[in-house]
């Protein structure tokens, strides 16, 4: 009797014990942070539909280590206000990492709050410059707006520009401004001029007639849209309807701007960050998943969300003991991409290349 009721404790204590540690592993918890109510809330939907996918795809595939992973989803809005308590909400979730923000502006206004929480932050694609060289929490998938602002300011002089205006959008000081004052510079160093800059602000709903007119007013031979897709639509729109336009060229190019511009946009020479014409296998495979799901083609936010889990999965999988998620990320590159390899340098600034492109029959043809 003695012996088989120490029998059943026994097998009581090893059933409780594999209860305990033989059930499922808890999920990894990765925060999104995009500006999923601003005036631009697509270009962050693409990349929280990015994320996602990828995520699902990984867990499908066993997850990292046995642990799913769990997307937490907050809204940093359009303000520093709204980023810093949403950055904050996902840190109280206990997130293991975060994939965000979709604005340099906001990323520049949590850079204390990162760095303060200890938690790595992966943005696909903020590009100021003043988050450039930092040895902090924040690591970025794509390159500077210098970079890139240096490398449209090359396309356009080859392609005849010598006397161009701008159209600043001044709602967004850490992007649009730093990236107008980059592009100056180097149009300038290569010996273009810039004879007109015509500022607005988006949230002063003013109309965008006068801006166009302001710009024509320097005799320009091109204009170029330094703002989001939705508004360099609009501002082609009203270039459409003046005697005589200019060729204008945008530094965004979701599919909003073929949206909302129609035939306005024809002939538009556009900057991006990722190739329209690769056609690879692995990229289709990631087109025709996203589509699946999605029902509508990725833009270039989607493909560098879903590179941005792939990093932070891959890392967290070679990850070492009491290693963090950010020395990981930065120690086992590189990543291969949806288009390619994905590289940081030692601050974790990433090193995308430009594509450029012109829209051509409602479409973006690459160049």
């Amino acid at each position: 009797m003695g012996g088989g009721t120490t029998c059943h404790r026994l097998a009581a204590l090893l059933a409780a014990l594999c209860v305990a540690g033989c059930g499922p592993k808890p999920a990894i918890r990765i925060g999104f942070l995009g500006g999923l109510t601003s005036r631009v809330a697509s270009f962050s939907e693409e990349g929280r539909n990015g994320a996602m996918l990828a995520i699902e795809q990984r867990n499908q595939a066993g997850g990292v280590g046995g642990r799913p992973l769990e997307l937490v989803v907050q809204d940093h809005g359009s303000s520093a206000e709204q980023a810093t308590q949403a950055f904050q909400a996902l840190v109280g979730m206990s997130v293991d990492a975060v994939i965000g923000p979709y604005a340099s502006e906001a990323a520049v206004a949590l850079l204390p709050a990162i760095d303060a929480a200890h938690v790595l932050v992966l943005s696909p694609v903020a590009t100021s410059v003043a988050l450039a060289g930092r040895d902090d929490g924040l690591v970025r998938l794509s390159r500077t707006t210098r970079e890139n602002a240096q490398a449209l300011a090359a396309m356009l002089l080859l392609r005849g520009h010598r006397r161009l205006a701008l159209a600043t959008d001044t709602g967004n000081r850490a992007y649009y401004v730093a990236w107008r004052d980059d592009f100056r510079t180097a149009f300038t160093a290569l010996g273009g001029r810039v004879v007109a800059d015509a500022e607005f602000s988006p949230a002063s709903h003013a109309p965008l007639d006068g801006v166009v007119r302001t710009a024509l007013a320097a005799a320009p031979d091109g204009l170029v849209a330094v703002t989001s897709s939705m508004d360099a639509a609009l501002i082609a729109q009203q270039m459409a309807k003046q005697p005589r336009p200019v060729p204008m060229a945008a530094i965004a190019a979701s599919d909003a701007l073929l949206e909302l511009g129609g035939g306005a946009v024809e002939g538009m020479l556009v900057a991006q960050a990722y190739d329209r014409a690769d056609s690879s296998p692995r990229f289709r495979s990631f087109v025709d998943a996203y589509q699946a799901r999605f029902g509508r083609q990725p833009g270039y936010s989607a493909i560098a969300s879903y590179d941005a889990v792939l990093v932070l999965a891959q890392a967290m999988a070679q990850a070492g003991r009491g290693e963090s998620a950010r020395d990981a990320v930065l120690r086992y590159q590189p990543y291969q991409g949806v288009q390619g390899a994905v590289r940081f340098d030692g601050f974790g600034d990433g090193t995308r290349p430009a594509f450029f492109s012109v829209v051509r029959n409602g479409r973006f043809e690459p160049l």
